[in-house]
């Protein structure tokens, strides 16, 4: 597995791709991606970037609604 980056010995994250149907290798400083074989595929373009973001926000709203109190763990629960 290609933890870290050849180029800039960064680390790399795991990100599946639902149009190619495979998880590929992103280094976040060089936001290039690789195959298991550490085979450069292609560039991290700004629309995934966007969606990312998006994806990311929308899951920030829909946390807001949960109280404090439902996100702390149970103490002593009998």
């Amino acid at each position: 597995m290609p933890l870290f980056c050849i180029q800039c010995n960064g680390r790399r994250l795991p990100i599946f791709q639902y149009t190619e149907k495979l998880s590929l290798w992103l280094c976040k400083k060089c936001e290039n991606f690789v195959d298991s074989n550490d085979v450069i595929i292609r560039e991290f373009t700004q629309s995934e970037k966007d969606e990312m973001n998006t994806k990311l926000e929308e899951f920030g709203k829909s946390i807001e609604s949960i109280t404090s109190e439902k996100l702390t763990r149970r103490k002593g629960v009998n």
